[in-house]
């Protein structure tokens, strides 16, 4: 799976980590940034990510920071992404099944590194369940046509 990731400094030591890990699973990584821990803003990495997703149907992403809160935020005003914050392998999967979110969120302050690839790992294997929660994504899609 191609999956894009990024985020700030605060994020930037789990980020290495989360990269590693899924490129040992297989995954085509592409690391959107930043290079090094040096203090950068989150809506530049949130937004480099969200734009990659949009832009490739089928492509996923990784986006962190300290929170995940701030991150998810400008990873969110991309139309087309549906990013999720997720703490816990639960709400990773209720974020694919129900909301068919295709940027995945995580505070590098708040989890620690097993949790994280737990949390991946579910995202990355739920798939979305449709049905009753279609329509809830299509009235996500019709209000970012408004904007």
């Amino acid at each position: 799976m191609k999956i894009y990731i990024g985020s700030d400094h605060a994020g930037f030591q789990l980020k290495e980590k989360v990269k590693e890990y899924l490129f040992a699973a297989g995954h085509d990584v592409v690391d959107v940034g930043p290079e090094t821990a040096e203090r950068v803003d989150y809506p530049v990495y949130g937004g480099r990510v969200g734009r990659r997703v949009a832009a490739e149907k089928d492509a996923r992403g990784v986006v962190l920071c300290g929170s995940g809160i701030g991150i998810s935020i400008a990873a969110n005003k991309v139309r087309g992404v549906r990013a999720a914050l997720c703490s816990d392998p639960l709400s990773a999967a209720l974020s694919r099944r129900h909301n068919d979110a295709n940027v995945l969120a995580l505070g590098a302050r708040l989890i620690g590194e097993t949790m994280a690839f737990e949390i991946v790992d579910v995202f990355l294997r739920t798939g979305f369940e449709g049905g009753r929660h279609s329509d809830r994504v299509a009235l996500i899609a019709e209000m970012e046509e408004e904007w």
